[in-house]
């Protein structure tokens, strides 16, 4: 589905995404920049392609910059040749090398795509056939992406020429109207992320709601929610019941008691694969963009995300929060405190190694 917010237009289908990005990339004049984590050899990646090379033949600039570590059990190399072959710029973030092995682990989880350094859409969804309905079928994965034209649009290319040409520090960047993409590794605070998050939910009065499909919190954004909770706040996360990996979500699992202790409200969304990420505060001040609330996204990828304060696009995430909540299912203290003695082994096991999921 796709919903008109009059600055903004948001999608929580993938076929109605990729079929917009599609005819965004046909009606392209100038120049066409894709960013993302996957890029797959399937149905839904070889049509972007023949839509990128059709740009191309039209005389468009095309530049597409693909995770290595993200794409690599869904790319290929044929794929890669024929995309290099008919005149597509392709560059690979953080290609594994022997003389920088730690590099390959540090990698970029944005989803950015930008037509004519005006149009801009941004959020969770890869270029796979799992977000397709019709390729995938009822067992689709659950996302969220947002699009819009304008001011924002010039500031994403100028994010995404940052990294095409290795400068990996950039500040964030503010429209006219106040809303902010911001990076979690910027010139002045590698952290920025991180505080980001936390500022907002110290400066909640009603309610936090958050969507995120990998929950592993540091020390400081677990102590800002139970802070919150604690304050009266009502703080409601929407977890994964089914998810892609799970050893993410037994590291999860480690942090349930305290925060159900303090109040928290804990939903698991139970449908299928749930990888939206999303924070909504007070129903006025959002975020909608790539990063998890855990440790990967905080300190170690590059992330992007919208801050935004569009009053239409935060009621529409609002609904879209209901409904999700609707398919989830409440983790509740008395419950959880008899969970079986295996499952605390695989939590303890997983928040080990917290740091490299």
């Amino acid at each position: 589905m796709k919903l008109d917010t009059k600055n903004y237009e948001f999608y929580n289908e993938g076929d109605d995404l990729y079929a917009s990005m599609l005819k965004a990339i046909d009606g392209a004049q100038t120049s066409v920049l894709l960013e993302t984590y996957i890029f797959a050899d399937d149905e839904v990646g070889q049509r972007f392609v023949e839509a990128l090379i059709a740009a191309v033949r039209r005389g468009v600039e095309v530049c597409v910059h693909i995770d290595a570590a993200g794409s690599l059990f869904w790319h290929s190399r044929r794929l890669a040749h024929y995309m290099q072959s008919n005149g597509i710029q392709l560059r690979w973030f953080h290609r594994w090398s022997w003389h920088q092995p730690w590099r390959y682990n540090r990698r970029n989880h944005r989803k950015l795509l930008v037509l004519d350094y005006r149009h801009v859409y941004l959020g969770g969804f890869n270029i796979h056939r799992e977000n397709s309905a019709a390729s995938y079928g009822e067992h689709r994965w659950h996302d969220i992406h947002i699009s819009t034209t304008g001011w924002l649009g010039m500031q994403a290319a100028q994010l995404f020429d940052a990294f095409w040409q290795h400068k990996l520090h950039v500040n964030a960047s503010y429209t006219n109207n106040g809303d902010m993409l911001i990076s979690n590794h910027s010139k002045t605070c590698r952290r920025s992320m991180r505080r980001m998050y936390r500022e907002g939910f110290a400066r909640a009065r009603q309610s936090i709601l958050i969507t995120t499909p990998y929950f592993v919190p540091d020390h400081r954004t677990r102590q800002a929610l139970i802070m919150a909770a604690s304050r009266g706040i009502a703080v409601k996360l929407l977890l994964p019941r089914k998810t892609d990996v799970s050893i993410a979500r037994w590291a999860a699992h480690a942090s349930y008691a305290r925060l159900l202790a303090a109040g928290v409200q804990i939903y698991e969304y139970l449908p299928r694969v749930l990888h939206a990420k999303m924070v909504l505060v007070d129903y006025k001040w959002a975020v909608v963009g790539t990063a998890n609330i855990d440790y990967r996204s905080f300190f170690v990828n590059y992330e992007l995300n919208l801050i935004t304060a569009n009053k239409q696009l935060c009621h529409d995430l609002h609904q879209q929060f209901i409904i999700d909540l609707a398919l989830s299912e409440q983790v509740h203290a008395r419950h959880w405190a008899r969970r079986p003695w295996f499952g605390r082994v695989a939590e303890t096991l997983a928040w080990l190694i917290r740091r490299w999921l």
